[in-house]
């Protein structure tokens, strides 16, 4: 998924490995994982394509000797792939989510966990009472082991929320898999089963407090409202702090090119990006070889990589996918008191006709042709292409 003009997603997750000095590192991947093969490559732009000791090895589903099939859950895709963990025979085993944005150093929460002499330990955030029901939300003692554990409460108690950011001991997280793969009622998620059946059974389960940035672009308000963050004075992730480089993949673009009397304020462009004459970029994040067209306005928003913008559109509070065509004089979202529902999402490979308005909060689906989009979406109508 990509994020912050450059950037995909995952590359928060394996900077802040390499950045903390861990550089055996394995992904589990499901469900069409082409794109990611791809942008992982050899784990060069990580350091992480390494000959002998260490480096980054990618693991889909697979049929073996064992019952193996798709990963029915977090837990389940660990499961699966504990015997190549347990083959570089590792004292602790580190388990990331990779789709949260943050900068985090690993080395304190290893130091808390060993001073603790936990059987596993996991970062948490306070987050606000509104979103605490998208969380795992737990309580701690005085000493910050974990008390109570519960995932996505319809009723929050807390805001002490769980990161997904997991440290065990690896013989620990070898017993509390096996049972729990055992269970046929068990959705072999890590929020949902082990967290809670460590507490119940009385584990050393501590949870490790964490201050800085960190979101989980889960929803599409998230996600804007994580690329605003970054257009924040400070920005909520520095990209420019050369002691925590986030490392990337990064295309072969020509450099950014500015028309005459185009205006730009507080945006981030990618290379290859073309800003048309008398053109209007504002708050806005734009991905490689994004083109915007002359007298076309972008505000408070995120678009993606080869999308065009055409010559008088205006596109607000929208975030809109690859290879889009936005038409001339065509005018896509709205700015609404409340931006939570209203961002204006546009397919991959969709377009948008010309002259058409296309109300907040809907859904272009994706590689929706011209002529099936009607020239007027209301706010949070949906328009799709049923596959066949």
């Amino acid at each position: 998924m990509p994020f912050g003009g450059k950037y995909r997603i995952i590359d928060f997750a394996l900077s802040n490995c390499v950045n903390s000095h861990i550089f055996d590192v394995m992904i589990l991947a499901q469900y069409r994982p082409h794109s990611l093969i791809e942008h992982i490559g050899d784990g060069g732009p990580w350091d992480l394509d390494r000959s002998f000791t260490g480096g980054i090895k990618l693991y889909p589903p697979y049929t073996g000797r064992r019952s193996t099939e798709w990963y029915r859950g977090t837990a389940d895709a660990v499961w699966q792939n504990l015997s190549f963990v347990e083959s570089t025979r590792p004292d602790l085993v580190l388990v990331l989510s990779g789709d949260h944005i943050y900068a985090m150093d690993y080395d304190p929460l290893i130091a808390f966990h060993m001073d603790h002499e936990a059987d596993a330990t996991l970062a948490t955030i306070r987050v606000a009472p509104e979103e605490a029901s998208r969380f795992g939300i737990l309580a701690t003692d005085d000493h910050f082991r974990v008390v109570t554990f519960e995932e996505k409460p319809a009723r929050p108690k807390g805001t002490l929320a769980n990161m997904g950011v997991y440290l065990f001991n690896v013989d620990f997280l070898d017993r509390v898999l096996r049972a729990d793969s055992l269970r046929e009622e068990s959705q072999h998620d890590f929020g949902r089963d082990i967290l809670p059946g460590m507490v119940a059974d009385g584990a050393r389960l501590f949870a490790f407090p964490y201050t800085g940035y960190w979101v989980d672009v889960g929803t599409i308000d998230s996600y804007w409202k994580a690329h605003m963050d970054l257009l924040a004075t400070p920005p909520s992730i520095d990209m420019r702090n050369r002691s925590w480089v986030i490392h990337t993949r990064s295309e072969e673009r020509p450099p950014v090119l500015i028309r005459d009397s185009a205006r730009i304020v507080e945006s981030l462009l990618a290379d290859g990006t073309v800003i048309g004459k008398d053109a209007v970029i504002e708050r806005s994040v734009l991905s490689p070889g994004v083109r915007v067209g002359e007298g076309a306005v972008v505000r408070d928003s995120v678009i993606m990589t080869d999308t065009q913008v055409g010559q008088g559109a205006v596109v607000e509070r929208a975030v809109i996918d690859k290879r889009a065509q936005i038409g001339v004089g065509s005018r896509v979202g709205e700015r609404l008191d409340d931006p939570v529902g209203s961002i204006v999402t546009v397919g991959k490979g969709s377009a948008i006709p010309l002259g058409a308005v296309i109300g907040a909060g809907a859904v272009i689906g994706t590689e929706v042709p011209a002529d099936r989009v009607p020239a007027r979406v209301d706010r949070q109508q949906e328009v799709w292409i049923a596959e066949t």
